[in-house]
């Protein structure tokens, strides 16, 4: 072995060994870079957006697809008729400027006692001050005229109102209709607020309160659809005359 410690072979056998390692890393290198170059690569395209004018596809949920505005129809329009006459914000009426009940009608009495159905007078359309239409009946009668329930129903509200002055606000039975009642002189004694009426009862007495003008003695009354039963103020209002008249 006397030839293994010459200096060359020594150097020849360090620079074998080099040589050696770098091939095998060289070898090591390349079948790494093979195994990558071979796994498939995913390419994702962009979504490719959308602007508000284009429909919703029919896999979108209702959370993702903006809300559509819904407006009323008017009151000049007519439903369509495959639409139930239930159709929108308010319950039970046709359109008009004076709508009428579909369904069945209220059996109202007139709300003042002794009057007759020949004595009234239809006062819906005319006119008032303030460019307003009165939406309402006035039944005139003697200072102190028992005022009487037009129908079975719930007191919502009783308020003191600057053009009404003393007023109660009744809610039917089925909470289709508030029944309004104007001008009043004084409410029946125990009257309050959430009292059940029975049809007829005495509820308050002909006055000339609010913007009657002194001596006008006389019921403001008037008949409303209801929207919302808490909002007693609100409502698309019917012509008294027809349901009192009959």
């Amino acid at each position: 072995m006397k030839w293994a410690r010459h200096p060359r072979t020594r150097f020849l056998l360090a620079f074998i060994a080099v040589v050696a390692a770098v091939a095998l890393l060289v070898v090591r290198l390349s079948r790494v870079s093979r195994g990558r170059i071979k796994q498939p690569i995913d390419v994702v395209s962009p979504p490719t957006p959308t602007t508000s004018l284009e429909a919703p596809s029919p896999s979108q949920s209702a959370a993702d697809t903006p809300a559509a505005v819904v407006e009323s129809p008017s009151l000049s329009e007519s439903p369509a008729p495959s639409e139930s006459p239930i159709a929108g914000p308010i319950r039970g009426v046709s359109p008009s400027r004076a709508p009428t009940i579909i369904g069945v009608k209220p059996a109202l009495i007139i709300p003042v006692a002794g009057v007759r159905p020949d004595q009234l007078r239809d006062t819906f359309d005319e006119a008032r001050s303030e460019g307003r239409v009165h939406d309402a009946i006035d039944i005139p009668a003697p200072h102190g005229t028992p005022v009487l329930a037009a129908a079975d129903g719930k007191i919502v509200k009783l308020f003191q109102s600057e053009r009404g002055g003393a007023t109660i606000y009744q809610i039917s039975a089925d909470q289709r209709f508030f029944y309004y009642y104007a001008h009043l002189d004084r409410y029946a004694d125990g009257l309050a607020e959430g009292q059940m009426l029975k049809q007829g009862s005495t509820i308050a007495y002909v006055g000339d309160t609010g913007n009657a003008g002194p001596g006008n003695y006389h019921l403001h009354f008037s008949i409303s659809l209801v929207v919302d039963p808490k909002r007693w103020w609100e409502g698309v209002n019917l012509n008294p005359y027809p349901l009192l008249k009959r």
